[in-house]
């Protein structure tokens, strides 16, 4: 069965968990989300999570795709994906904005710049698919996220400077894509850390049940 955006986002929540009760190592955590990313089907997604109690626990259950990230308290409603298209043209993401779980950015003939160093991580793992034909794809973070790279250029570049954030919580930025005859980056933005709007509302629920209790 082909797998969907939900499968593996279920499966990346996992990963993220057991990253966080120390059954996996920072490296092992980000190889196999990386290979969450590339699966096709259903079938290899399960060979990432085959080893954790939690795939287990999972078959005694309905899936739940949908199901909140994090905590119902304080949670934000879903996104759709946004798209960030420029042809013959320039287009920039900017500023104090709220990032989409999926991005994508087309250049064609044209520049990309998707600037995440002000923005508002609702989600901690954020996928840019990024494509640039005669084009310029720029993509620039805060110094304090983990920065992956996936894709390659074909007459062109594709850069990424991978980056380890020392929290385990904090948000990862996938960027996955080609560059044919033009060229994608992603690069820190030093200076700029991230400002992560859902940790903001768990300080304060976690404020209030101390209070309240």
């Amino acid at each position: 069965m082909r797998a969907s955006d939900a499968d593996r986002d279920r499966i990346a929540d996992m990963l993220r968990e057991a990253l966080a009760e120390g059954r996996l190592d920072a490296h092992e955590h980000a190889e196999r989300v990386e290979g969450v990313l590339a699966a096709k089907t259903v079938g290899e997604l399960d060979v990432f999570v085959r080893d954790l109690p939690a795939a287990h626990a999972g078959r005694h259950t309905a899936p739940a795709p949908a199901a909140p990230r994090r905590p119902a308290a304080g949670s934000l409603p879903a996104d759709p994906d946004e798209n960030v298209v420029a042809v013959f043209s320039s287009a920039v993401r900017k500023g104090r904005w709220r990032a989409s779980r999926r991005i994508h950015a087309y250049a064609v003939f044209g520049s990309v710049e998707i600037d995440l160093s002000e923005a508002v991580f609702e989600h901690q793992q954020v996928v840019i698919k990024a494509f640039s034909v005669f084009g310029s794809v720029e993509v620039r973070v805060p110094e304090n996220v983990s920065l992956r790279g996936a894709g390659g250029g074909v007459l062109g570049s594709f850069e990424v400077d991978t980056l380890d954030a020392d929290d385990a919580d904090a948000p990862v930025v996938h960027v996955d894509g080609w560059a044919v005859l033009g060229s994608i980056e992603a690069r820190p933005r030093r200076g700029k850390l991230v400002a992560d709007l859902l940790d903001r509302v768990h300080r304060k629920v976690d404020k209030g049940v101390r209070k309240h209790g």
